[in-house]
Parts: structure tokens; sequence; C-alpha cells
């Protein structure tokens, strides 16, 4: 080979974003794994025979699963869990769907944790694996969710049409739960309980956790107008677009 003969380097092709381990995925890959964990624990408990909130004895295999996927804690995990496996893809994903279910897996994880910490918490006095089942996901798993909303967003995503359509799933929630409980004389939450506290103070309980959900909504709001977009991505790939799904 002469000295001028031209040499033709081959390079690898580019990482497209969705490939790439930015420390928003990283800390939603953690997310989904602590979450996804801490749910195929419980359902293991369940299974099992344990109970949680509940101290009686253990009715049978169906209904101790539909009982628990009663639990508005059980359901807000399954959204995070959801909401993680999409951000782990990307970490920038958008799409008018997409913001509703990330609306209501930040809003309904972060209720998850300060109801239980304020009104079920101190009814509780688990050991062994059911307080690792619990403490994972009512105290770890909103958390995780709150620390990467604030580090990673993606934000802002929480419009007006958002907002309206995230109350859909907890008010259709809490209307099935009390139907369910009419017909079953089971509820997920004591204080959910008609049989025990009657409608007037259920239903002040339920519109005290409603304006906190609201209030919730409107620290999200204006917390979006103040911090800066979310995920900020410094590497070659950044100028991708963020995936938009429906």
């Amino acid at each position: 080979m002469s000295p001028w003969t031209p040499v033709f380097r081959t390079h690898p092709p580019p990482v497209p974003y969705s490939a790439d381990m930015t420390p928003a995925r990283f800390w939603h890959t953690v997310t989904l794994m602590v979450v996804a964990g801490a749910l195929v624990l419980q359902t293991a408990l369940v299974v099992s025979g344990a109970s949680v909130l509940d101290e009686t004895a253990a009715p049978a295999l169906g209904t101790r699963l539909f009982q628990m996927v009663c639990y508005f804690t059980i359901q807000s995990n399954l959204l995070v869990v959801v909401a993680a496996v999409g951000l782990v893809a990307d970490a920038r994903r958008d799409g008018p769907v997409w913001r509703v279910l990330r609306a209501d897996a930040v809003l309904g994880i972060t209720l998850t944790g300060l109801v239980h910490f304020v009104l079920l918490r101190p009814l509780l006095d688990l050991t062994g694996w059911s307080a690792v089942a619990d403490t994972g996901l009512h105290l770890v798993s909103p958390a995780l969710v709150v620390i990467g909303w604030l580090l990673f967003g993606p934000r802002p995503r929480l419009d007006v049409h958002t907002v309206w359509w995230s109350l859909a799933w907890p008010v259709a929630w809490l209307v099935v739960t009390l139907g369910l409980g009419e017909v079953r004389g089971w509820y997920p939450y004591p204080f959910l309980d008609v049989g025990l506290h009657g409608y007037p103070q259920v239903l002040l309980t339920c519109a005290g956790v409603t304006a906190l959900f609201l209030a919730l909504v409107g620290v999200v709001r204006v917390a979006e107008r103040f911090l800066p977009a979310a995920p900020r991505d410094t590497s070659a790939s950044h100028d991708a677009p963020a995936t938009q799904s429906v």
C-alpha cells in the first residue's frame, strides 16, 4: 500500500437516545426494580395468606388477590411501574395519555405516602417481610418517585387538560370502593368503613383527602413554573426528540 492510499476508518453507529444510560434513566430503572420488587413481595404475602391491614382470618385466594388490587396503594404503585417502564425507554417521553398516566403515578403515590403516614401507620404493627413490603410500597416508592421527578422530571407536563383527566382515576376508585363496600361489606381502609364511621364521617374524610390531592396538583403546577425543564441531556444525543406516545 502506497503512502498516498486513503485509509477509511469505521466507526460504530451512534447510540440512539433511548439506549443511552443517562442518570435519569438509571434513576427510573432503580425505581422500577424497587417498586416492582415490593409489589411481587406483597403479592407473595397475599398468596401465602399474610395480611397487612386486614387482621381477620384470611379469605379464599381469589378474594385475597381481588382485595389486594382494590387498594389505592397497589394501584398507585402499579402506575409507578408502568410509568417507570416508559421512562426507562425514554426519559423525556411525552404524549396526552402519557401525561395523564405519569401525573396519576406521581400524584397518586405521593398521596399514598402522606395518607399512610398520617392515617394508617399508627394503626399498624408489622414485622418481618410484611414490614418490608409495607415500607417499600408506602415510603420508599413515594420517595423514589418524588425525588426522581424533582431531579429528572420529565417536565413541564401537567397542563390544565392533564389535570382534569388525572382526576378520573382517583374519583372512579373512590366511587367503586364505596359501592363495593356496600355490596361486599369490606373496605380497603378503615377510614372508609361506612359501617364503622357512617357516611357523614367517611365523606368528610374523603373530602379532606380530595383536597390534599388537589393541593398536590397545585404544588406541582407551581413547581413546574419555577423548576427548570427536565431532563437536561448534555450528551451528543440531546437533540433527539422526546418519544411521543398516545
